[in-house]
């Protein structure tokens, strides 16, 4: 059993935490989330398209490969976390990061840049060894990432000043990797990514603060599950997973919605841009509103502002651009303090478990394996949902548009609404 001393014990031995982070550290450690979304989007959405398009394998091996990838990339993280923490005082979550950097752009230019193969079992064997590599250099850059920015303060205003502006990088590589492809192609990508890459690693290994790691007693399966016999990060994982479900499930069915719903397909790109951008410009904002009212407040305020605005993309007819592409603008604003504010939350908990400096990658990799599974979750519940209801894509019917705008709108309220109620009865707000 988890001894009733350890927080404080650990407290005790946990290296003294910087006050404030200058500009200089702050984007040395930010930065490096540019590249890691300039790898994620095209992964998910890119690589559908070019092998079962491009490439000629069929739509079911491609579907088969991909999910499972994806199921041993989500069940690996805890696992990753946990070794990571087991050696940190070793190499330190700047050694993580080096180590990752190898497999992350080896796979990436294995992924998207195969050879010519004769047989599709080859092609198979290489699209699915890609994937396992490049999954493998990105979960240990994640996790080691944030890991090691929950390490740097546990300064209320400074936690969400951090991931603010570590999300707002990972943005701009999302804009990015949403329209380079379409602009100049796969190859411009990969030598932006493979730049982005390198300039961020440097920087974070050369100026970003480092705490050095404490080791902990625990062993073994105590150890990779220690985090869930803390009861705010319960609670916070439930909060997280059931609003990462009502998020992603829109963005499933976002392009079903745009095409037959909305008839607006030529403008999706646009949408989508609008819509991350005002997530971008909101970060400074609920960064500051968090540093007032604490971070548990402010994310509260925007899932109540999310579901009053998303709502009203149930009543959208067909081609109201406009009307749509206001909801994509004040959805956004929402969206800026679901990607900056969890995380910080995420440091406070580990903080408060007395945990700093010692277990983050085990907190890392059970949040990394919820993120991928709430994509998973979303894909499971929406799409069976909408095929029992009714509606087929290309060929909606009355019914099956009706079905589409519930499970579109209507639904991630719904669950939105219910992550909020977690949120507000969780014990988060003295973290």
């Amino acid at each position: 059993m988890i001894s009733q001393q350890a927080p404080s014990t650990a407290l005790a031995m946990a290296p003294t935490l910087p006050l404030a982070l200058t500009s200089r550290q702050l984007l040395a450690y930010a930065l490096f989330g540019l590249p890691l979304s300039l790898l994620a989007l095209p992964v998910y959405v890119q690589v559908p398209q070019l092998y079962a398009g491009t490439l000629g394998l069929s739509l079911g091996r491609v579907g088969a490969i991909l999910l499972a990838a994806r199921l041993l990339d989500a069940f690996a993280d805890p696992l990753l976390g946990h070794w990571m923490d087991k050696v940190a005082s070793m190499r330190g979550h700047a050694g993580f990061v080096l180590m990752s950097l190898l497999p992350m752009a080896a796979g990436y230019l294995a992924l998207f840049h195969p050879p010519a193969f004769s047989d599709a079992m080859t092609l198979c064997l290489w699209f699915g060894g890609s994937l396992v590599l490049v999954y493998l250099g990105y979960s240990m850059a994640l996790i080691a990432h944030g890991s090691w920015g929950a390490s740097l303060t546990q300064q209320r205003g400074e936690r969400s000043r951090l991931t603010a502006m570590r999300e707002g990088f990972a943005l701009a590589g999302v804009m990015v990797a949403a329209a380079l492809p379409e602009i100049a192609g796969l190859q411009a990508l990969t030598l932006v990514f493979l730049t982005a890459l390198g300039v961020s690693a440097w920087l974070l290994l050369q100026y970003a603060p480092r705490v050095p790691s404490v080791p902990h007693e625990l062993q073994g399966w105590q150890a990779l599950f220690a985090p869930l016999m803390q009861r705010k990060f319960r609670w916070l994982l439930a909060v997280f997973a059931m609003n990462g479900i009502a998020a992603a499930i829109p963005a499933t069915l976002f392009l079903f919605f745009a095409t037959d719903r909305l008839l607006l397909a030529q403008y999706a790109g646009l949408f989508l841009v609008a819509y991350f951008a005002a997530a971008a410009i909101s970060l400074p904002l609920w960064s500051k509103i968090s540093a007032e009212v604490g971070e548990p407040k402010a994310w509260l305020f925007s899932m109540l502002l999310s579901v009053a605005v998303f709502v009203w993309a149930s009543l959208a007819e067909a081609r109201e651009m406009m009307p749509f592409a206001l909801i994509c603008l004040l959805s956004g604003l929402a969206l800026g303090a679901d990607l900056a504010l969890p995380p910080a939350l995420l440091a406070g908990v580990i903080g408060d478990a007395g945990h700093s400096s010692q277990r983050e990658g085990a907190y890392f990799g059970l949040w990394s394996w919820a993120t991928k599974m709430n994509l998973a979750l979303a894909a499971g519940i929406s799409l069976p949902l909408l095929e029992w209801l009714g509606y087929v894509p290309g060929q909606p019917s009355e019914a099956g548009l009706r079905a589409l705008v519930i499970a579109y709108a209507l639904l991630p309220c719904l669950l939105k609404l219910v992550a909020a109620w977690l949120l507000w009865r969780a014990p988060l707000r003295d973290v």
